[in-house]
């Protein structure tokens, strides 16, 4: 597959702060690439460089083969941002939110018009065309974030927590439209803290922890080689991991001791929960693995201020 985005020793410094310490990465044409990570991690630093607001400290990045800069017009004229904020101006409907943000590139106002008309369609706003955004709910303007992104045609869409704060419904009809851009060949390139999100997007993702990428690869396979299938918790006191432990020493598991919870890592818990069964333990749960106890094991199950 052919890299639309390469970096190689990509490092970004506020002062002494090092926000992303010299990583590398290829983003394949047409592809969903995810970075995850916690508060801090250096995930959306590294995006507004890829899309030009945010100029690199040192190493190298490329989109389209041309040199990532904040002053290089022919990048942004083919990228769409969905932003972490929501940034639409209150004092203007829908539409004219749309009509500015067509200006900016240039668009004449009979191309617009029909963009514009598309986009709401797309995105299921139509009978919002003539609303202030003060009366949308949030999904709606998430919606509209996402109609703005696209008014340029864009071939690379950066979409930072694109479904921050959204309920369910609206979560997954922005999932829908992402995919659906996808299939279409559109680059997506996406920051999030959910998990699942990742893991309806996303081709390939990075685990990324203070500046630094800790794995990168399928969000499936990443699931299988650092965890297993499935994952067995025992909630019991510590004091009584000694006993549990001996008697559970023949099934081929990882564990670990996480606050009140012991975690069991298997390719099959289902053995396992028979023995707990037999020894007649409270509080056990078995069930598959996810990419949530992959980003746990790799960035630690703390709070990260």
């Amino acid at each position: 597959m052919i890299p639309l985005v390469t970096a190689a020793g990509l490092t970004k410094k506020y002062g002494d702060l090092v926000a992303v310490a010299g990583i590398a990465f290829e983003i394949h044409e047409g592809e969903c690439f995810g970075f995850l990570g916690p508060n801090g991690a250096g995930k959306t630093t590294t995006v507004r460089m890829i899309h030009c607001v945010s100029p690199v400290t040192s190493g190298t990045l490329t989109v389209g083969g041309l040199p990532a800069g904040i002053d290089n017009r022919a990048l942004k004229m083919m990228t769409g941002v969905i932003p972490q904020e929501i940034n639409l101006d209150n004092d203007l409907t829908v539409q004219e939110n749309l009509v500015v943000f067509a200006r900016f590139f240039d668009i004449g106002r009979k191309e617009a018009r029909a963009r514009i008309a598309e986009l709401l369609r797309f995105v299921e706003l139509e009978a919002k065309s003539g609303s202030k955004i003060s009366e949308l709910s949030t999904g709606m303007k998430r919606r509209l974030l996402i109609a703005r992104a696209l008014i340029n045609r864009p071939r690379l869409i950066v979409a930072d927590e694109p479904t921050t704060g959204l309920d369910p419904q609206a979560r997954h009809l922005i999932w829908q439209r992402l995919r659906q851009l996808k299939s279409q060949g559109t680059t997506l390139v996406l920051t999030t803290q959910y998990m699942e999100e990742a893991q309806q997007l996303c081709d390939r993702i990075v685990v990324m922890y203070q500046g630094k990428i800790l794995k990168e690869g399928i969000p499936a396979k990443l699931v299988e080689d650092e965890i297993g299938r499935e994952v067995v918790e025992i909630r019991i006191p510590p004091e009584e991991d000694g006993k549990v432990l001996a008697e559970l020493s023949a099934f081929p598991c990882t564990h670990e001791r996480v606050g009140d919870t012991l975690y069991f890592y298997c390719r099959d818990g289902h053995a396992l929960m028979r023995k707990l069964i037999e020894l007649d333990l409270p509080n056990t749960l078995n069930r598959p693995a996810t990419l949530e106890d992959v980003f746990l094991k790799l960035t630690g199950r703390s709070l990260h201020e």
